[in-house]
């Protein structure tokens, strides 16, 4: 990303991708067999594939002239308020209850009046859910006094702050045993297994891992470009997006040659991109630490979940700005973009938002132009991705 395209945005394993890989791919059976690593490494290698021919002949790069800028402005919130809830959740700050709706969803009703409510704020009392809000804090008052790299200095305040005796977020026992050499025995290179690929299992797999990965890093490229002010030049934006999707594609099969799960572009370059990161020198950077972060694995755990949080709280508060290039008021273009924003946090799935959006847009846009109101255009390739995203949900269900 960093010497090629010169994109200010990283690539790592997606962790939901990863998730669907371990406990539903390898996990589950194929005409009457089980799936194995090998076989699921070679679902990902051929989505791989895919998305390389899909961005050679630049399909992939269509859908940013193809979906309307109201939704890409609607991703870039959905995706601040995705991190925002990944900020908050892992800091302790929020936690989810699954009651009384569980019940609801078994058939029983008695609960519905309670006044419990599905989110709920955490245990102030805990020194992770204090040390994350003192952490907030401290970010906060540097953006607002404008000091340059505000969020690190945060982040490294916070983690001093949790290292003080009585406080015992932090603890430098781990130091003692810690295993400093990486140990790479285990890396096997292209450890695939084409058997049986034809089977439904499989097809499945590759399904969800295209289409999963086609939403998420389209999603990702053009939040972060919107919030670096990239498309202010729209055409350079476009050409400057598409090779960074040319990128994302080859390390989709590259990673699986490597025997890890989908690569993807990681939404939390945005935490870099806020801190005013703006060509490849900030992807290089970050490339070039997770290099050195095998070897000082030790030091980086040292980094508590609450001064990460913080710091992804705050980018979310960034990445709202966008907002306000939304037109509410014209609610052919503002409902689609509000499904876009709420079913990203709330199914804690990008894809899922933009989704919905697509699917409401063309309804809606076809509803007006029925209607003889005004006039809104509706690309071709939006009806292919309307009439994919209905597929997808389906005959393949919402996994992934």
């Amino acid at each position: 990303m960093g010497l090629f395209v010169n994109f200010p945005v990283a690539l790592a394993p997606g962790m939901g991708l990863n998730a669907y890989f371990a406990t539903t791919v390898v996990a589950s059976k194929a005409t009457g067999h089980e799936i194995s690593p090998s076989m699921a490494l070679a679902a990902v290698f051929i989505s791989g594939i895919i998305f390389i021919i899909l961005t050679v002949t630049k399909i992939r790069q269509m859908l940013i002239v193809a979906i309307p800028d109201s939704i890409k402005y609607a991703i870039t919130v959905g995706i601040g308020l995705f991190i925002t809830i990944i900020g908050l959740k892992g800091s302790g700050l929020l936690t989810i209850s699954l009651s009384p709706f569980a019940d609801y969803a078994a058939g029983s009703y008695s609960n519905l009046n309670s006044n419990e409510t599905i989110f709920h704020l955490g245990d102030i009392t805990e020194p992770s859910v204090w040390l994350t809000v003192l952490g907030l804090l401290i970010i906060s008052a540097l953006m607002v006094l404008r000091v340059r790299g505000a969020i690190l200095y945060g982040i490294l305040l916070t983690t001093l702050i949790g290292a003080i005796p009585g406080v015992d977020v932090v603890s430098f026992d781990s130091l003692k045993s810690a295993d400093w050499v990486p140990n790479f025995s285990k890396l096997n290179f292209w450890d695939f297994d084409f058997a049986d690929l034809l089977t439904t299992g499989l097809l499945s797999a590759i399904a969800t891992f295209t289409f999963v990965e086609l939403f998420d890093t389209f999603g990702t490229m053009v939040g972060t470009a919107n919030r670096a002010g990239f498309f202010k030049d729209k055409e350079k934006g476009r050409k400057l997006v598409g090779k960074a999707m040319l990128v994302d594609a080859v390390a989709v099969s590259g990673g699986a040659m490597l025997g890890t799960s989908t690569m993807t572009a990681f939404v939390e370059s945005s935490a870099g991109i806020a801190e005013g990161g703006r060509t490849g020198l900030t992807s290089s950077t970050t490339g070039v630490l997770f290099l050195l972060s095998l070897f000082l694995a030790p030091i980086a755990l040292l980094v508590p979940s609450p001064a990460t949080s913080a710091a992804l709280i705050i980018v979310g508060v960034l990445m709202m700005q966008s907002v306000k290039e939304i037109d509410f008021e014209d609610l052919v273009v503002g409902i689609p973009a509000f499904l876009t924003i709420a079913m990203m946090p709330f199914t804690y799935n990008i894809a899922n938002g933009i989704s919905f959006g697509i699917i409401s847009y063309v309804v809606l846009a076809v509803i007006a132009n029925l209607a003889g109101k005004k006039k809104y255009q509706v690309h071709w390739l939006m009806w292919v991705l309307f009439v994919l995203v209905i597929a997808r949900y389906v005959f393949i269900g919402a996994e992934g």
